[in-house]
């Protein structure tokens, strides 16, 4: 069963930075579970699906991410899961046209709800 939930939480980050890279706004947010936060770096925390999607909508607009994520640890509690990552790779800015690289580390929480984990809490950040 161990192995079977760490391969479902995975699969579920998996899908979600697919939805980052393809600027999939409502993947992106049905990632996440109806309580939902997105702590971003610099940004106002988005708590709930509204939120949630007033901000990625936003993202979105402003950039066009293409990054890998590497899954760094994966812990397991019952129905709950922590999880470090880090991802890299580059960042269009529509506004200007420029593409930047895109490094950063990430910390989930995610909880299984009707049988499917969801994103509870996400925070990133750029390492120094």
């Amino acid at each position: 069963m161990e192995n079977q939930n760490k391969a479902a939480v995975e699969n579920a980050l998996t899908n979600y930075f697919n939805a980052l890279n393809e600027s999939d706004v409502n993947t992106a947010v049905g990632s996440y579970t109806p309580d939902g936060v997105f702590m971003a770096a610099g940004a106002p925390t988005a708590i709930g699906r509204a939120q949630l999607v007033t901000a990625y909508e936003y993202l979105f607009k402003a950039i066009q991410l293409t990054v890998n994520v590497t899954l760094d640890e994966v812990i397991i509690k019952d129905d709950i899961s922590f999880v470090r990552t880090h991802s890299n790779g580059t960042t269009l800015i529509h506004a200007t046209g420029e593409t930047i690289p895109a490094e950063n580390r990430e910390f989930f929480l995610l909880r299984k709800e009707k049988g499917e984990w969801k994103i509870a809490r996400y925070l990133f950040n750029q390492p120094t």
